[in-house]
């Protein structure tokens, strides 16, 4: 029964279910929904992890060479002149 409750707890905190939103779903979906959140917070955090490292060649450095240009009403807010 406590792994019946682990469940809502864990639908409730990382799935954003109310109780009752849980409770009623029939045993094999909620099951799947566990299972599927499970998955998809490990993607997340494998993501997070693989962006953190810097080993990914997509990074890039800002500098005054690649910078965005400004939208022209905001250039003269900050004094920055392109």
């Amino acid at each position: 029964m406590e792994g019946v409750y682990e469940h809502f707890f864990f639908l409730k905190y990382a799935g954003g279910w109310s109780f009752s939103e849980a409770y009623n779903l029939p045993v094999g979906l909620r099951m799947w929904f566990v299972e599927r959140l499970v998955q998809q917070l490990q993607d997340e955090k494998d993501a997070m992890e693989k962006g953190s490292s810097g080993s990914s060649s997509n990074t890039q450095v800002l500098s005054s060479h690649n910078q965005p240009n400004s939208p022209p009403q905001m250039r003269s807010q900050f004094g920055r002149t392109e």
